[in-house]
């Protein structure tokens, strides 16, 4: 997902009928898939949806995440699935409705309110520039940016900032965000840094990140959509997230998305 070929964006792993099966068993196939997230496609309780999908890390259900969204839309759509409006498609899941529309040949998802915002406490700041192994003073800017899955947004000096850092021990979820020089063909580096299962795990290429930090950095000014955003550079990905913003100033999170395996499991 978020991809610019096979092999250079974020993997997710889809199973298009997750009926009967328990979240204890949603949770082992994700932990075995090793992916940075699973998801599991469910018939709809909301009238107005298509489907519903339940969204696991190796270690962790995730009431929203943004390349799953669009993976599970995509595998949707290539199995046959059809939507009831001909234009988007409504995915169910615990952050509530999402839509996903066509946008530009690729899909892309419209992002979700924020269930928590405002500045940092200082105290969580040290802890984060300890974590990025970084000066407090480094930080240039941080914020809530939580959609969801709990992210908190800080910005450094610039994109080769954020591709300098060598993260340790995260405090909890952080999105670190660095500006390209204008004119250059991304305008911004992303970084998503967790931790899980006693250690910390980079994410290639995060959905939901670049919701919440396109909100934020558009908000603030720092940026105007469209733009592009590079993310999954420092472990050999080639991310490309587009963002867009609709006449009635909602952003749109997309990218190219592609099938590469296909096949039936044994769980």
């Amino acid at each position: 997902m978020f991809t610019t070929g096979p092999g250079l964006g974020n993997p997710v792993a889809v199973v298009l009928d997750g009926s009967g099966l328990e979240t204890e068993q949603m949770q082992r196939f994700a932990r075995w898939t090793n992916l940075s997230e699973t998801a599991f496609v469910l018939p709809p309780v909301h009238p107005d949806a298509d489907y519903l999908v339940r969204i696991f890390t190796p270690g962790r259900e995730l009431p929203f995440a943004g390349h799953p969204t669009l993976g599970t839309c995509h595998a949707w759509l290539g199995a046959g699935g059809r939507q009831a409006s001909p234009d988007r498609v409504i995915q169910e899941c615990e952050a509530g409705l999402i839509e996903v529309r066509r946008e530009h040949g690729n899909l892309a998802f419209a992002e979700p309110p924020l269930v928590r915002s405002g500045p940092l406490d200082d105290d969580d700041l040290v802890r984060i520039a300890e974590g990025l192994r970084i000066r407090r003073s480094d930080i240039v800017d941080a914020a809530w940016a939580d959609n969801g899955p709990g992210w908190a947004a800080v910005l450094l000096p610039s994109a080769d900032a954020v591709l300098a850092l060598r993260p340790g021990v995260m405090p909890f979820d952080v999105g670190v965000a660095g500006l390209y020089p204008p004119g250059s063909p991304a305008a911004i580096e992303v970084r998503a840094v967790y931790p899980e299962n006693g250690s910390t795990v980079e994410d290639p290429v995060t959905g939901s990140l670049n919701a919440s930090l396109a909100r934020w950095l558009v908000d603030t000014g720092r940026l105007s959509a469209p733009y592009t955003a590079s993310q999954g550079t420092v472990l050999g990905r080639a991310g490309r997230v587009e963002v867009t913003q609709d006449a009635s100033g909602r952003l749109w999170i997309g990218g190219r998305t592609v099938t590469t395996i296909e096949g039936s499991v044994e769980l």
